[in-house]
């Protein structure tokens, strides 16, 4: 008797190890500046031996598989400084976001401004999987992807108001945020998949261990752009990562209205696939460490992240026309991200109320402080339109103006 249950509980002992070990190799994004110094690794590492503050939890929700034997871990870690962590972030990117819509209706944003509100389990998830040498590339929904790679507060709200402190000195706006290995967003509908299959492609020709995330929404899904990449990174064999993030709305069109197959983690044919309940962090989080192992060893794969946005296409779009607001009062109450995190913390006692309350209060004062900034702070003077045109410039000169003799500065 005793020998059978050795049998049956010593693989499991074995696997919850290996699994704690692979964990630890994944560092997560701490906030302001995504990459935790190496004294902040220790103090949480010498923390997690502490078995209060570890946390072994089951996915609620399975994965489902294309052309995969085994997928990611369903039994995950969460530890104390990692839920202080992800709930710190979840609160930032829904409050960046409001904070955006604001100074939209105030008219200090122009253009357009595409809200990432609902989804911000993706984001936190993904970011905090990526190794210090992973890099990302996104769509236009991507202010709460540049806060998490690295970019502040006020660094991504005065870009949207085009000031000076913005991250790319208020030139780039919504669409077009950057940070070290976040390669920003694109206004062209999917053609960011083929720079991320060059990013991956650069890599692998460096022998740099990088594994590259190309994110593409449901309404991108479609396009012929996408699936010449699936072809040639497989062919290659890129460390590349297909993530698309469905909201289930593609502008106002619903994903079943414009789609076949609206399984995507099946669409790149002989690609494997991942479906991710893309509403839970350690969902999203457990994934995408999986995909960054596949890449490394075996090349691409699809991961589709199901999630839902709470606002419109764009800030033009009131998100009504086209669905029932009883719709997006359900997800609210019942799939709602941070809502989500935070009963999932207070039931596992990582977090007393006391303590998200403070979290919350911290992540209010921050926003606040940034949306000030990004009111008051200066535009940039009148020659900059061509400054910063070139990362180097041989010549020191703007090329191809006629009639004009312009010296390009590198600020």
């Amino acid at each position: 008797m005793q020998r059978a249950t050795a049998r049956v509980i010593e693989p499991a002992i074995n696997q919850l190890g290996q699994l704690l070990q692979r964990l630890q190799m994944h560092t997560a994004v701490e906030q302001p500046c995504p990459r935790p110094s190496p004294v902040e690794d220790a103090a949480e590492e010498e923390r997690s031996l502490d078995a209060e503050d570890l946390r072994v939890l089951h996915l609620a929700a399975p994965f489902k598989l294309h052309r995969l034997e085994h997928g990611p871990d369903t039994l995950v870690v969460l530890k104390l400084e990692q839920a202080k962590r992800y709930y710190r972030q979840l609160l930032a990117l829904r409050r960046l976001e409001a904070a955006a819509a604001q100074l939209y209706k105030e008219r200090q944003v122009r253009g357009f401004c595409h809200l990432y509100t609902g989804q911000e389990a993706c984001a936190v998830g993904l970011c905090a999987a990526l190794r210090e040498q992973d890099n990302l590339i996104g769509g236009y929904r991507i202010h709460g992807y540049a806060y998490l790679m690295g970019v502040s507060a006020v660094g991504v709200l005065a870009e949207l108001t085009g000031k000076c402190s913005g991250c790319a000195r208020g030139k780039g706006g919504s669409m077009h945020m950057y940070a070290p290995h976040f390669y920003g967003g694109n206004g062209i509908v999917g053609a960011q998949v083929p720079l991320g299959a060059g990013i991956a492609l650069a890599s692998k020709y460096r022998n740099e261990d990088a594994v590259c995330f190309a994110l593409y929404g449901d309404g991108a899904a479609n396009q012929g752009q996408i699936f010449e990449c699936f072809n040639m990174a497989q062919l290659w064999q890129l460390p590349l990562v297909f993530v698309c993030e469905n909201n289930h709305y593609g502008m106002g069109t619903s994903i079943w209205r414009s789609t076949s197959n609206t399984s995507n983690y099946k669409r790149g044919d002989e690609l494997p696939g991942i479906w991710v309940d893309g509403q839970d962090v350690l969902a999203v989080r457990s994934a995408a460490q999986f995909a960054i192992d596949h890449a490394r060893r075996h090349g691409p794969l699809v991961l589709e992240l199901c999630t839902y946005r709470y606002a419109g296409h764009s800030m033009s779009d009131p998100g009504t026309n086209y669905r029932k607001r009883e719709e997006v009062q359900r997800v609210r109450r019942s799939q709602d991200a941070v809502e989500r995190f935070g009963t999932l913390c207070q039931q596992q006692a990582l977090l007393s109320k006391s303590e998200m309350l403070a979290i919350e209060q911290e992540v209010r004062d921050e926003v606040q402080q940034a949306t000030k900034v990004a009111i008051g702070d200066a535009e940039l003077p009148l020659y900059h339109l061509w400054s910063d045109v070139y990362a180097s410039s041989l010549l020191n000169k703007i090329r191809g103006i006629s009639e004009h003799n312009l010296r390009h500065d590198v600020t």
